[in-house]
């Protein structure tokens, strides 16, 4: 199989290009060059933000081409008219924040998407940059000849955003850690290797259409995925459960200071965590356990010095340690109190 990845040198575009690797596949890869490129990839220069960044594309032919692409849509309207005639299908990574908010739990791929959207836009917000790139998509290829991957929330090794890193780099410090209630909230996520195992497979059977790609509704939940942290760093940590209004009242922003919770039971919770994803799990998504992903990206991040890379287009998550520290006195007060009202 011959694939052309359109990025490939980091988190899922990375995943992909290893995965390809993996089943033998001839692999182009066409990106800037700020990371050096898999080996066992042809690689090829091209800044897709220039007028002449695809030059290096005049010639070739392939059976599929991944784009990962979330800035401003032209650039995959530049990339899927040239390719239209020379490749036969076309995945557009996209978002499940395509979808007008908020769409109510159990959305499925027929729910109303945002408006305003263009394939030939320069870069304005997320939704509206991921939605035009589908336009662009199915302009140039067709429904039948594209592949919308409405991805949700995606955890991993080589993860650039920071969200699973920053849990696993607080937890390995140890004491008393902030957790953000109720153990049980069910999440949806993808693990990266498991975005980039579909995405192979769809392509190969020759699927086209949108699909939500995330796990299953509760595949894991905030507790089990805060454990396997724990588990995986050492055991050094202690999670102290704090409940939703708890954290809210104290300023503490869901999402970004407290990365992959949101609160049951809200807006963001039905989008982020409440998709129906049947029609992916039908066309062979398999989802490897919470442990796997936590252990594997904590192996990752302890293999780079403990850091991990930061998407400059993207804000920095995670919780000020001040701020942590007096709600956890908040928590462990009302604690103290509860158990003096039981014994009084």
């Amino acid at each position: 199989m011959r694939m052309l990845m359109l990025g490939g040198t980091e988190f899922a575009g990375r995943a992909v290009v290893e995965a390809a690797l993996g089943r033998g596949w001839d692999v182009t890869v066409l990106n800037r060059g700020r990371h050096e490129p898999l080996p066992g990839t042809r690689a090829l220069r091209g800044d897709r933000t220039r007028s002449d960044g695809l030059a290096a594309l005049a010639e070739g032919e392939w059976e599929v081409v991944v784009d990962t692409w979330s800035r401003a849509p032209r650039a995959v309207r530049d990339a899927a008219r040239l390719l239209r005639d020379r490749a036969e299908r076309y995945v557009y990574v996209s978002s499940c924040s395509v979808y007008a908010w908020a769409p109510p739990a159990g959305y499925t791929e027929d729910a109303s998407l945002v408006e305003g959207a263009s394939a030939d836009a320069e870069q304005t917000d997320y939704a509206r940059d991921k939605r035009g790139g589908e336009l662009a998509a199915l302009d140039a290829f067709g429904a039948d000849r594209s592949v919308l991957v409405r991805a949700g929330l995606i955890l991993g090794p080589y993860e650039n955003i920071g969200r699973l890193p920053w849990w696993l780099s607080r937890i390995a410090r140890g004491g008393p850690v902030l957790a953000p209630g109720p153990r049980n909230l069910p999440l949806q996520y993808v693990d990266v290797r498991d975005l980039a195992e579909w995405i192979l497979d769809a392509a190969a059977a020759g699927l086209s259409g949108p699909y939500n790609l995330i796990s299953p509704q509760g595949h894991a939940t905030m507790g089990e995925l805060l454990d396997a942290c724990v588990t995986a760093t050492g055991g050094r940590a202690e999670l102290r459960w704090a409940d939703p209004d708890v954290v809210l009242e104290a300023g503490i922003q869901p999402w970004t200071q407290l990365p992959v919770w949101v609160p049951p039971g809200s807006d963001e919770h039905d989008a982020l965590h409440g998709a129906d994803v049947s029609r992916a799990v039908e066309a062979g998504l398999r989802c490897r356990p919470v442990t796997e992903t936590v252990a594997d990206t904590w192996s990752w991040l302890r293999s780079i010095g403990g850091t991990a890379p930061q998407r400059p287009d993207r804000p920095p998550v995670g919780l000020d340690p001040e701020v942590e520290a007096k709600v956890l006195a908040a928590v462990r007060g009302a604690e103290v109190r509860g158990v003096s009202d039981t014994t009084t």
